[in-house]
């Protein structure tokens, strides 16, 4: 069945007025749509990607540069989120001649040769491309969250580089034919382990002479399966080829990274959740953990992480437009209250575009190595997770119960 899609219309105050919208079309004269408006878009602007549909784990990227040199070929927009997840994007106009298969195949070559890739490689292309010295990428995206650690976002994005770990989008103008076929193909790739998702942005022109996007996902490989295996305990996988890479590992990196694997594990000992109901915490990165709040889709989280300054900090996160977003509105408009109840030493997280502000505490432990020390550390963390438990779960439930009665 040919999938079928209505022009939207635009509503005044004079409901006599209603317009429905014109498409804007690829030869549509001087209103002409390019590839690299698509580009821009999406560069400037990249909440218009319905990210969330695809794969929850890519959202919010950061946008770092358009046409990333490859050996396969510039990529047309290159983001990573702050936990090194990397999001490659091929904007395509749906009325070139170019088959849909070549263009899947075209992104599964840039995928290909970026897997090969470290983040220093990374690094230097952003570097090239943005004519910019010291590591702009890291820059970027410590502008997002100046809280990022360094050593800890270049490990994940090299870890997730060599386990082909992308998202792959696929970003046209009107996509109207073949979508189907499109789907079948994209679920030949099922065993890989990147995500793969065909976005639509169609374009409508306003009467003001401003433009109307309405994103949509027409295929992706959110379907996908992906392998799970369970050891027994005391047991781990590694991969052969990058096993042999990681046994020549830097010895420092290495004393690091068993520090933090038996600070969370002191933690875990430590920390005692009087909610019942809370699910225990899960290690998200190697400096950091955390507990899933009860909002829907799994879009708020309650943080524990330990940062290279050994500061160490809880705060809440979660998923723009969604029941979790709604949580932390509720929470602000009584943050006064709350905040008491937090013990009077939370603040707000730094202020973002576009973002709310999730209360947050934090406090550096010096010295964590010491035993003294790193006892009291364990034991403040401890007690600010629990005590946000205490406080904000409830309130979470509080506030997911009214927006379903207002429907989602």
């Amino acid at each position: 069945m040919r999938r079928q899609h209505s022009a939207p219309v635009l509503l005044t105050s004079n409901p006599k007025l209603a317009q429905p919208l014109k498409a804007i079309r690829p030869q549509n004269g001087n209103d002409a749509l390019h590839e690299n408006c698509i580009q821009e878009l999406i560069h400037g602007h990249p909440e218009c990607l319905p990210i969330a549909e695809i794969d929850s784990v890519f959202v919010e990227p950061v946008p770092i540069c358009t046409e990333l040199n490859t050996p396969a070929g510039p990529i047309d927009n290159f983001m990573v989120t702050v936990t090194g997840l990397p999001v490659l994007i091929e904007c395509k106009l749906w009325r070139n001649p170019e088959g849909r298969r070549e263009v899947i195949a075209q992104i599964l070559d840039y995928a290909k040769e970026f897997s090969r890739w470290s983040s220093s490689d990374v690094q230097r292309e952003v570097n090239r491309r943005l004519k910019r010295n010291g590591n702009a990428l890291l820059d970027l995206v410590r502008a997002d969250d100046p809280a990022i650690d360094e050593a800890q976002f270049n490990d994940n994005l090299t870890a997730n580089l060599r386990r082909g770990r992308f998202l792959l989008l696929i970003v046209g103008d009107g996509i109207r034919e073949g979508t189907e076929a499109i789907a079948e193909y994209l679920q030949m790739h099922a065993g890989l382990h990147f995500s793969l998702g065909l976005v639509e942005l169609p374009f409508y022109a306003l009467p003001d002479g401003g433009r109307l996007v309405t994103p949509r996902v027409l295929a992706r490989t959110a379907l996908m399966t992906r392998t799970i295996v369970k050891l027994p305990e005391g047991y781990s996988c590694v991969e052969g080829e990058d096993a042999a890479q990681d046994t020549v590992a830097d010895p420092e990196r290495d004393a690091l990274a068993n520090d933090y694997r038996r600070f969370w594990e002191e933690f875990l000992r430590v920390l005692q959740l009087d909610d019942p109901e809370q699910p225990a915490p899960k290690q998200w990165q190697k400096g950091s953990m955390f507990l899933v709040l009860p909002a829907p889709e799994n879009s708020l989280w309650l943080m524990a992480s330990r940062g290279k300054d050994d500061e160490l900090r809880v705060f809440l996160t979660y998923t723009r437009n969604t029941p979790g977003e709604y949580a932390i509105q509720v929470i602000l408009a009584d943050w006064e209250r709350v905040r008491k109840e937090l013990g009077g030493t939370a603040t707000l997280a730094r202020e973002k575009p576009g973002r709310l502000q999730p209360p947050m505490d934090s406090r550096v432990f010096h010295q964590l190595a010491s035993p003294e020390i790193r006892q009291l550390a364990l034991a403040w963390l401890a007690e600010r997770v629990n005590t946000f438990v205490n406080v904000l779960r409830p309130l979470v439930r509080s506030a997911v119960a009214e927006y379903r009665s207002h429907g989602e």
